[in-house]
C-alpha cells in the first residue's frame, strides 16, 4: 500500500542565511534570563552540525558567567525520564527513539552546576509543557529569555515557539545553537527564529 503523503527529503546543501553578529545588544540583568536547552553528557556527545558541541557548551558557559556575574539568572534544562520510561512520551512516529539503548549517565551534566542556576526537567522536546520553567521565571520577574542549546531544530525550537506564545522576549544565540545537520540548523534559523525573536551571536550581548 502506497502511503497517501511524501516524506520530506531535505536537500544535501546548507541554506545560507544572514551574519547575526550585532555591534552591541544590550539586555536588562533584573529581567533577563538565560536558559539552555538540554546541554547533557548524552547530548554533547553526538555529531552535531554547524557548531561543534564542545564549542556550543563553552560558549554557553561563558555567557553563563557574564549573566551569573551581573546578578541574572541561569536556566538549565535536561531532558530525563523514569528507570522504566513510563513518563516518555508513547504517541506511535514514524521515527521513533530508542531510549533503552540511552547509555547510563545521558542525562546527567558534565560538571557541578553553581547552586544558584536553576535546573528543570523536562520529558519532551519543549521546556515549557509539563515543566516549571515558566513559574522559575516569572517569579523571578524575567520577561526576556536569552536561548541556545541542542538540537536547534528540536528543543530549541519546540521552547522558543511555546516562550513566543507564553509572550517572553526572545534573544536566539545562533553561536550556542547546533543540529542534528546544517540544513535543520539553517532553516530554524533562516525561517523560523527571526519570526519568533532576535537572533545574534552571544559576544554581541552585554548586560546592564
Amino acid at each position: 500500500m502506497i502511503p497517501s503523503y511524501k516524506r520530506t527529503v531535505y536537500p544535501l546543501i546548507a541554506i545560507p542565511f544572514s551574519n547575526f553578529a550585532r555591534e552591541n545588544m544590550l539586555l536588562n540583568t533584573k529581567t533577563t534570563a538565560l536558559v539552555l536547552i538540554d546541554l547533557q553528557k548524552g547530548v554533547l556527545a553526538m555529531q552535531v552540525l554547524p557548531n561543534p558541541a564542545s564549542t556550543v557548551y563553552a560558549r554557553s558557559k561563558a555567557l553563563a558567567s557574564r549573566l551569573r556575574a551581573a546578578g541574572g539568572p541561569i536556566v538549565w534544562v535536561r531532558v530525563s525520564f523514569a528507570s522504566n520510561f513510563a513518563d516518555a512520551p508513547r504517541a506511535r512516529v514514524d521515527q521513533p527513539s530508542d531510549m533503552r539503548a540511552l547509555p547510563a549517565g545521558w542525562d546527567e551534566f558534565p560538571e557541578a552546576l553553581p547552586p544558584s542556576d536553576v535546573i528543570v526537567t523536562k520529558r519532551q522536546w519543549g521546556a515549557f509543557y509539563g515543566t516549571d520553567l515558566d513559574l522559575q521565571l516569572r517569579r523571578r520577574g524575567v520577561n526576556t529569555i536569552v536561548l541556545g542549546g541542542i538540537a536547534s531544530s528540536i528543543g530549541v525550537e519546540s521552547t522558543a515557539r511555546s516562550a513566543w506564545e507564553h509572550g517572553y522576549e526572545l534573544v536566539l544565540c545562533e553561536d550556542l545553537c547546533s543540529d542534528l545537520s546544517a540544513v535543520t540548523h539553517a532553516h530554524s534559523f533562516k525561517y523560523i527564529f527571526p519570526r519568533l525573536a532576535r537572533v545574534v551571536d552571544s559576544e554581541s550581548i552585554t548586560f546592564e
